[in-house]
């Protein structure tokens, strides 16, 4: 895909929300032992990969610095030993929470015999931007998936390649247990024109997450004004 063409981003973005739609069908019908199935068996690709993934994270250690990356932003740019079995971690943690997906809460009897509750259910696709921090890109993916919603992830530039590395874990780990390849995917573009594409993608993305600092959610809230604005 050429990064500098808006067609092939336009064409590139829809076929990763079509996908993702599909993939979020399949998964709200995953029970509780696929996921959490999944989520381990990401454990298991990640950690043997631990090496390709730190060494695709100096490649953007070593860009960062070329391009005077502020020192702050290396550091949450930076994987580490400790960093990395945080990682681990967490999907042992994210695989050990209780199902949110089915849980009633707020039931109430009403004099006709009727039940009313509310319950959860997944939301569908979600589309996450955020900077900087690789280990994020683990994190959203866990949480969709344990929720049951596929997600599109869109990280900064400057993880580009730490972030290929996870997603092919993640990737690899979805393949294992059968569930949709599509139901985690990392963008493959560093095109700014995708984040366009994806905050307004209505047909495919249900919601839109802004992670990161004040300037991020300030420059997404802006993008989707201006947008808006202008369909």
């Amino acid at each position: 895909m050429s990064q500098s063409n808006t067609t092939d981003v336009t064409a590139y973005m829809q076929a990763v929300g079509k996908q993702a739609r599909a993939a979020s069908r399949v998964l709200a019908a995953a029970n509780t032992g696929d996921k959490n199935s999944a989520l381990m068996a990401i454990h298991d690709v990640l950690k043997e990969a631990k090496s390709d993934i730190l060494a695709a994270n100096k490649i953007d250690m070593d860009n960062g610095q070329s391009n005077d990356l502020e020192a702050a932003l290396l550091d949450r740019l930076a994987l580490n030993d400790a960093r990395f079995d945080g990682m681990l971690q967490g999907l042992k943690d994210v695989a050990s929470l209780p199902d949110p997906i089915g849980e009633v809460t707020d039931m109430t009897y009403q004099p006709s015999g009727i039940h009313l509750g509310k319950m959860r259910v997944p939301l569908g696709v979600v589309g996450m931007i955020y900077e900087s921090r690789p280990n994020v890109t683990l994190e959203a993916a866990s949480l969709a998936l344990k929720s049951g919603n596929a997600i599109i992830l869109r990280g900064g530039s400057e993880a580009f390649e730490s972030n290929q590395a996870i997603a092919k874990c993640i990737l690899e780990g979805l393949q294992k247990v059968g569930l949709s390849e599509h139901s985690v995917q990392v963008l493959q573009t560093t095109d700014r024109a995708a984040v366009g594409e994806l905050i307004t993608m209505t047909d495919y993305v249900d919601v839109i997450v802004p992670r990161g600092g004040k300037g991020l959610i300030e420059r997404i809230s802006v993008m989707l004004v201006f947008l808006s604005s202008s369909i």
